[in-house]
Protein backbone atom coordinates (compact mmCIF):
# COMPACT_ATOMS: atom_id res chain seq x y z
CA UNK A 1 0.00 0.00 0.00
CA UNK A 2 1.39 3.08 -1.04
CA UNK A 3 1.08 6.22 1.70
CA UNK A 4 1.33 9.67 -0.19
CA UNK A 5 1.94 11.72 2.57
CA UNK A 6 5.54 13.64 1.42
CA UNK A 7 6.39 15.95 -2.00
CA UNK A 8 8.76 12.73 -2.74
CA UNK A 9 5.70 10.43 -3.35
CA UNK A 10 4.12 12.64 -6.38
CA UNK A 11 7.26 14.35 -7.73
CA UNK A 12 8.39 14.24 -10.92
CA UNK A 13 12.10 12.73 -10.83
CA UNK A 14 13.31 13.19 -13.99
CA UNK A 15 13.33 16.92 -14.75
CA UNK A 16 14.52 19.29 -17.29
CA UNK A 17 17.09 22.11 -16.74
CA UNK A 18 19.03 24.57 -17.82
CA UNK A 19 21.95 26.50 -16.65
CA UNK A 20 22.53 30.15 -16.27
CA UNK A 21 24.54 30.47 -19.60
CA UNK A 22 21.22 28.81 -21.97
CA UNK A 23 20.66 30.68 -24.57
CA UNK A 24 16.80 32.52 -25.03
CA UNK A 25 16.50 30.63 -28.03
CA UNK A 26 17.34 27.28 -26.62
CA UNK A 27 14.96 28.36 -23.66
CA UNK A 28 11.49 28.87 -25.17
CA UNK A 29 12.58 25.48 -27.88
CA UNK A 30 13.03 23.86 -24.35
CA UNK A 31 9.53 24.58 -22.69
CA UNK A 32 8.00 24.26 -26.47
CA UNK A 33 9.23 21.11 -26.66
CA UNK A 34 8.67 19.41 -23.14
CA UNK A 35 5.48 21.42 -22.78
CA UNK A 36 5.92 23.03 -19.33
CA UNK A 37 5.66 26.19 -17.75
CA UNK A 38 8.27 27.02 -15.79
CA UNK A 39 12.51 26.27 -16.03
CA UNK A 40 15.10 25.37 -12.96
CA UNK A 41 18.04 27.35 -13.56
CA UNK A 42 21.23 25.16 -12.09
CA UNK A 43 24.43 26.48 -10.63
CA UNK A 44 27.34 23.63 -11.50
CA UNK A 45 27.01 22.24 -8.15
CA UNK A 46 23.12 21.05 -8.92
CA UNK A 47 21.80 23.85 -7.20
CA UNK A 48 18.89 25.94 -7.59
CA UNK A 49 19.39 29.01 -8.60
CA UNK A 50 16.29 30.85 -10.42
CA UNK A 51 13.92 29.60 -12.71
CA UNK A 52 12.80 30.83 -16.05
CA UNK A 53 9.12 30.72 -16.63
CA UNK A 54 6.79 31.66 -19.72
CA UNK A 55 6.17 34.97 -18.14
CA UNK A 56 9.96 35.93 -18.01
CA UNK A 57 10.30 35.36 -21.59
CA UNK A 58 7.33 36.65 -22.68
CA UNK A 59 7.36 39.78 -20.49
CA UNK A 60 10.47 40.67 -21.10
CA UNK A 61 10.32 41.35 -24.73
CA UNK A 62 13.88 40.83 -26.56
CA UNK A 63 14.67 42.16 -30.13
CA UNK A 64 16.28 40.81 -32.74
CA UNK A 65 19.16 42.15 -32.10
CA UNK A 66 19.92 41.29 -28.33
CA UNK A 67 18.04 38.02 -28.48
CA UNK A 68 20.66 35.76 -29.34
CA UNK A 69 22.72 37.41 -26.56
CA UNK A 70 19.47 36.99 -23.66
CA UNK A 71 20.83 33.96 -21.21
CA UNK A 72 18.89 32.41 -18.45
CA UNK A 73 20.78 34.22 -16.04
CA UNK A 74 19.41 37.58 -17.43
CA UNK A 75 15.92 36.48 -17.54
CA UNK A 76 15.46 33.78 -14.91
CA UNK A 77 13.41 35.09 -11.52
CA UNK A 78 15.63 34.48 -7.75
CA UNK A 79 15.68 33.50 -5.77
CA UNK A 80 13.53 30.57 -6.84
CA UNK A 81 10.67 29.11 -4.51
CA UNK A 82 11.45 25.37 -3.93
CA UNK A 83 10.52 22.75 -1.85
CA UNK A 84 12.32 19.77 -0.08
CA UNK A 85 11.24 16.37 -1.32
CA UNK A 86 10.16 15.35 2.67
CA UNK A 87 7.74 18.30 2.62
CA UNK A 88 4.45 17.33 3.37
CA UNK A 89 1.99 17.60 0.55
CA UNK A 90 0.24 20.74 2.32
CA UNK A 91 3.29 22.65 2.49
CA UNK A 92 3.98 22.01 -0.89
CA UNK A 93 0.18 23.39 -2.02
CA UNK A 94 0.52 26.62 0.11
CA UNK A 95 3.95 27.32 -1.18
CA UNK A 96 2.22 27.30 -4.95
CA UNK A 97 -1.07 28.87 -3.90
CA UNK A 98 0.76 31.50 -2.15
CA UNK A 99 2.92 32.31 -5.12
CA UNK A 100 0.39 31.78 -7.73
CA UNK A 101 3.25 29.12 -9.08
CA UNK A 102 1.84 26.07 -11.33
CA UNK A 103 5.34 23.81 -10.40
CA UNK A 104 7.57 24.04 -8.02
CA UNK A 105 11.49 22.64 -7.70
CA UNK A 106 11.95 20.08 -5.52
CA UNK A 107 15.30 19.55 -3.75
CA UNK A 108 17.33 17.65 -1.34
CA UNK A 109 18.74 18.91 2.00
CA UNK A 110 21.69 20.69 0.22
CA UNK A 111 19.27 22.34 -2.12
CA UNK A 112 20.39 20.64 -5.45
CA UNK A 113 17.11 19.90 -7.67
CA UNK A 114 16.14 16.25 -7.41
CA UNK A 115 12.55 16.44 -9.05
CA UNK A 116 9.94 19.09 -10.09
CA UNK A 117 6.17 18.69 -7.90
CA UNK A 118 3.56 20.17 -10.38
CA UNK A 119 -0.41 21.30 -9.26
CA UNK A 120 -1.74 18.00 -10.82
CA UNK A 121 0.73 15.69 -8.88
CA UNK A 122 -0.21 17.18 -5.72
CA UNK A 123 -4.26 16.12 -6.65
CA UNK A 124 -3.10 12.78 -6.74
CA UNK A 125 -3.62 12.39 -3.65
CA UNK A 126 -7.48 12.55 -4.05
CA UNK A 127 -7.04 9.71 -7.12
CA UNK A 128 -6.37 7.54 -3.99
CA UNK A 129 -8.85 4.14 -4.10
CA UNK A 130 -11.16 4.28 -1.06
CA UNK A 131 -10.00 1.11 -0.29
CA UNK A 132 -6.24 2.35 -0.03
CA UNK A 133 -7.52 4.87 2.16
CA UNK A 134 -9.55 3.20 4.43
CA UNK A 135 -6.45 0.62 5.36
CA UNK A 136 -4.38 3.42 5.78
CA UNK A 137 -6.87 4.42 8.19
CA UNK A 138 -7.25 1.38 10.12
CA UNK A 139 -3.27 1.10 10.29
CA UNK A 140 -3.23 4.47 11.73
CA UNK A 141 -6.10 4.01 14.63
CA UNK A 142 -5.13 0.27 15.60
CA UNK A 143 -1.10 0.20 15.76
CA UNK A 144 -0.72 3.78 16.77
CA UNK A 145 -3.70 5.54 18.23
CA UNK A 146 -5.30 3.17 20.36
CA UNK A 147 -3.54 0.10 22.05
CA UNK A 148 -4.75 -3.19 20.66
CA UNK A 149 -7.37 -4.68 22.26
CA UNK A 150 -8.85 -1.87 24.06
CA UNK A 151 -11.26 -0.04 21.12
CA UNK A 152 -13.06 -2.02 18.10
CA UNK A 153 -13.41 0.46 15.28
CA UNK A 154 -15.20 -0.04 12.04
CA UNK A 155 -13.87 2.36 8.94
CA UNK A 156 -15.64 2.71 5.49
CA UNK A 157 -14.42 5.26 2.95
CA UNK A 158 -16.83 5.79 0.46
CA UNK A 159 -16.08 8.61 -2.03
CA UNK A 160 -13.06 10.35 -0.26
CA UNK A 161 -15.68 10.12 3.06
CA UNK A 162 -14.24 8.42 6.36
CA UNK A 163 -16.94 6.64 8.15
CA UNK A 164 -15.92 5.35 11.33
CA UNK A 165 -17.70 3.98 14.12
CA UNK A 166 -17.57 1.18 17.16
CA UNK A 167 -16.44 1.74 21.01
CA UNK A 168 -13.38 3.64 22.11
CA UNK A 169 -12.50 2.96 25.77
CA UNK A 170 -12.30 6.55 26.72
CA UNK A 171 -14.69 9.33 25.14
CA UNK A 172 -11.99 11.41 24.66
CA UNK A 173 -10.43 9.40 22.34
CA UNK A 174 -12.88 10.01 19.47
CA UNK A 175 -11.58 14.07 18.85
CA UNK A 176 -8.10 12.37 18.56
CA UNK A 177 -9.07 9.54 16.38
CA UNK A 178 -11.29 11.96 14.17
CA UNK A 179 -8.42 14.46 13.77
CA UNK A 180 -5.77 11.55 12.70
CA UNK A 181 -8.10 10.09 10.32
CA UNK A 182 -8.65 13.73 8.36
CA UNK A 183 -5.10 13.06 7.97
CA UNK A 184 -4.75 10.58 5.89
CA UNK A 185 -4.18 11.72 2.45
CA UNK A 186 -6.75 11.58 0.27
CA UNK A 187 -9.34 12.51 2.89
CA UNK A 188 -12.37 14.73 2.64
CA UNK A 189 -14.02 14.41 5.37
CA UNK A 190 -14.74 12.59 8.49
CA UNK A 191 -18.24 10.89 10.06
CA UNK A 192 -17.46 9.45 13.61
CA UNK A 193 -20.06 7.57 15.45
CA UNK A 194 -18.51 5.93 18.18
CA UNK A 195 -19.67 4.21 21.73
CA UNK A 196 -18.41 4.65 24.78
CA UNK A 197 -18.63 1.61 27.73
CA UNK A 198 -20.70 2.62 30.53
CA UNK A 199 -18.59 2.07 33.29
CA UNK A 200 -19.92 -0.06 36.16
Amino acid sequence: MKHLRTVNDVMTHAVISIDRATAFKDIVEALRMWNVSALPVRAQDGQVVGVVSEADVLLKPQSPDTAHDTTAEQLMTRPATTVTKDATIPTAARLMARGHLKRLPVVDGDGRLVGVVSRGDLLKVFLRPDEDIGAEIRELIMYQLIPHGYAEVRVHVANGIAYLDGSLPDPAMEDVVVRAAGTVPGVIDVKADFTVPVSA
